[in-house]
């Protein structure tokens, strides 16, 4: 089973986004037995709350829900739980490796990098507002990740 994180600042508009994208693409490729998904934050700010209700329209438009998910740091122990530890930007990725103490094992990676876009960034919504690009961003990265992944499987 591949354990895949999620990360972004607050952990409630990209990481959770891409955790329900990510397992509505696992559901109906029909591999939720291959994968375990789920998301953090680098940041305290809004540990506890839910997913941004913007975000939640956002996937909720695409028959996508994400009811009962709160906002949790990540931690250390995230690093040796998860294979894939995936930020949303560069600022993530120097915050994961900040938590994480380093990236030894080489798992910490940007999401783009998996839709051919290395080094790009999924747009922030919560400063644009614009809810359409970041899931644009998303879901090209996690079909580019799903797509990868299932080599492994097969």
């Amino acid at each position: 089973m591949t354990k895949i994180l999620f990360v972004c600042h607050g952990n409630i508009c990209r990481s959770p986004m891409a955790e329900f994208i990510m397992k509505d693409m696992v559901k109906r490729a029909g591999l939720e037995d291959c994968f375990s998904i789920a998301s953090a934050a680098t940041s305290t700010e809004e540990t506890g709350n839910p997913v941004y209700p913007a975000a939640r329209r956002k996937l909720a438009e695409h028959g996508i829900a994400c009811a009962g998910k709160t906002a949790r740091r990540l931690t250390a122990e995230d690093y040796r739980r998860y294979d894939l530890l995936i930020g949303m930007d560069q600022a993530n990725l120097r915050n994961m490796r900040r938590i994480c103490g380093g990236d030894p094992a080489g798992k910490l990676r940007l999401l783009l990098e998996y839709a051919g876009r290395p080094g790009d960034e999924v747009s922030d919504p919560w400063y644009t507002g614009d809810f359409e690009a970041a899931w644009l961003d998303i879901e090209a990265g996690c079909r580019g990740l799903l797509d990868r992944l299932k080599k492994d499987i097969h």
